[in-house]
């Protein structure tokens, strides 16, 4: 079941990223007066298609990886004579920057919306207070407490650990302070804490920013109560059921659900004498955990089971809100953040303070697509328009083949007077087809080195 939720997640997603993104290209140039001979989305066979009044062929293809506009154009075949007026390589330079950029701000836009919608329809989310500190951490040593509140990062305001991250995200690379405001109460003012960092997540394959600063996020207390088995796997297979609480493991008490959990981790394949609390009554079950193993290549106990959901006290929880016209705003601070981190992040690859092995293909967006899926609405929302943003943020870089790349010749066209020779553009074009080649299969390598 969590296959097809993953693969119907990512056909959704990919469906709408490219539909908006070619419907971008195919609104402008239709504007510009281009004759548009195709719009498709997805490649390969053609699963559906029409065509309008004005001769365009609309069609859905069988692979969802992708989509184009094909339009009229001298150097992709013959064109009438009394049509060369509408074929794209007879437009002025400006008509077709603003057709080849329109895609990727399409993204944009998409994202603008989604963010928006997510701002007005509000979300709640928990506040970022400090649980524990490590002994001897970045926090520990810059001051900060349990049982604090997290303002500030880098001088901007955070009010969730999502936010958090995200600004410690940015930061990859720095070394010296990174501050950081804190309260001790709701009412208390915030004071400001330096953290002393160095070589700040350089080459940390994924980043980890709350753990390596020695922060654990507070929670409240979970018994070790399921509220989700699935089909299939260890607990299923042993006969634990949604509702039962786990009072003990090889007769040693299990205080609450973390505890439950290491003890799962720490036994692979080795069965575990549970207690376990059904309807007041208590019974013994025989657990072996299955085995899956992390990035880091350590093995640990997995048993198909999840945590049955907790209210966090109201003081722990943060409404966050906005009106249709101040999320407006919000929506376009929040899309031009996740547009300088996407770009921070490219160059930091580029430069080796990120490792290559960060990026991701179709198989890992299929997973996380699929996990937001069934974590929400909200969560769902909000993956779809950072994947817009990345989408766009990608198509714009000065690669041939993509849409940034035709933006560069167009942009030297314009300071020459004279377009780029049909020689240049075709060495250009086998360059960026081996690099955009290149990152595909290192995407796809790391996929199913993550899925191993």
């Amino acid at each position: 079941m969590g296959l097809i939720q993953n693969v119907l997640a990512v056909i959704v997603v990919l469906g709408l990223l490219i539909t908006f993104h070619e419907f971008g290209h195919f609104w402008v140039a239709r504007r510009c007066g281009v004759k548009v001979l195709r719009f498709s989305v997805g490649f390969g066979k053609p699963l559906w298609s029409r065509h309008d009044r004005h001769g365009t062929e609309f069609v859905v293809a069988a692979i969802p990886l992708g989509g184009y506009v094909k339009m009229l154009d001298e150097r992709e075949g013959s064109v009438d004579p009394d049509e060369r007026d509408q074929a794209f390589n007879n437009k002025t330079v400006w008509q077709r920057i603003a057709v080849v950029s329109a895609g990727p701000l399409a993204n944009f836009l998409l994202a603008i919306v989604a963010y928006w919608a997510l701002f007005v329809a509000g979300t709640t989310a928990v506040a970022p207070v400090i649980g524990s500190v490590a002994e001897d951490s970045p926090a520990s040593r810059g001051g900060l407490e349990a049982g604090q509140e997290i303002t500030a990062v880098r001088g901007d305001s955070v009010r969730t650990w999502d936010e958090i991250n995200l600004k410690l995200i940015a930061a990859i690379g720095a070394s010296g302070e990174l501050e950081v405001q804190a309260r001790d109460e709701a009412t208390a003012d915030p004071r400001t804490y330096r953290l002393p960092v160095q070589d700040w997540l350089v080459r940390q394959d994924p980043p980890r920013p709350l753990p390596s600063l020695g922060l654990t996020p507070w929670q409240p207390d979970i018994p070790a109560v399921l509220g989700q088995v699935i089909e299939g796997e260890a607990a299923a297979e042993a006969g634990l059921q949604v509702g039962d609480e786990v009072v003990a493991v090889n007769g040693e008490p299990v205080t609450d659900w973390m505890a439950f959990v290491d003890r799962v981790r720490a036994s692979p394949g080795e069965p575990l004498d549970l207690e376990v609390r059904r309807d007041g009554e208590r019974r013994s079950i025989i657990l072996t955990p299955g085995s899956t193993e992390l990035e880091e290549g350590v093995t640990i106990g997995y048993i198909g089971a999840g945590v049955e959901p907790v209210e966090w006290p109201d003081e722990y929880r943060r409404e966050i809100r906005y009106g249709p016209v101040a999320a407006v705003g919000q929506s376009l601070s929040r899309t031009g953040e996740m547009t300088v981190l996407t770009l921070g992040a490219i160059r930091k690859m580029v430069v080796g303070l990120i490792s290559p092995s960060n990026l991701s293909g179709p198989i890992t967006i299929a997973r996380i697509a699929g996990e937001s899926a069934r974590s929400g609405l909200e969560s769902f929302v909000s993956f779809l328009a950072y994947l817009s943003i990345s989408l766009g943020v990608l198509n714009l870089l000065p690669i041939p083949v993509l849409d940034g790349g035709h933006l560069l010749y167009y942009l030297v066209e314009v300071v020459r007077g004279r377009p780029v020779s049909d020689q240049a553009q075709a060495v250009g074009l086998r360059i960026g087809l081996a690099l955009v080649g290149t990152l595909m299969l290192m995407a796809l390598y790391f996929d199913l080195m993550r899925l191993w």
